[in-house]
């Protein structure tokens, strides 16, 4: 089996999944987001969620497969959450700077190509999520 159809994940791949759940969930069939939603959100074992639905275990392993792989197709062909994920750690670094920019002027008046250095910092930042 290969790692991408290994249902047991690491914590980093189920924020991320949660994430591609997020933006792209509704695009899913009817029947892959109820065995989503049961096997991810409330959190059902595999037979737990074949048995709530009356199908086979197999089948609620098919539909996970599947709704993760269609998941990482939207993903790939949309770039909604890299480019969500850019954005967060952008507005970090930003508010970061502007921290800085505030002590500076709280310690006494910085000089001017320090605050301009830093602002001219911020504008990349923000330049850099329009790529």
């Amino acid at each position: 089996m290969s790692g991408s159809d290994n249902l047991a994940v690491s914590i980093n791949d189920i924020a991320r999944q949660s994430l591609l759940y997020d933006y792209y969930g509704q695009l899913l069939t009817p029947r892959q987001q109820t065995v989503y939603e049961l096997y991810t959100q409330e959190n059902l074992s595999l037979s737990e969620v074949a048995e709530e639905l009356e199908i086979s275990r197999q089948a609620v392993h098919d539909a996970l497969r599947s709704a993760r792989r269609s998941l990482e197709g939207y993903e790939d062909k949309l770039g909604l959450v890299s480019r969500f994920l850019r954005t967060e750690k952008a507005v970090g670094e930003i508010d970061e700077q502007i921290g800085t920019m505030i002590e500076l002027l709280q310690d006494g008046a910085p000089a001017p190509e320090e605050l301009i250095r830093q602002l001219e910092e911020i504008r990349s930042i923000i330049d850099g999520l329009e790529e």
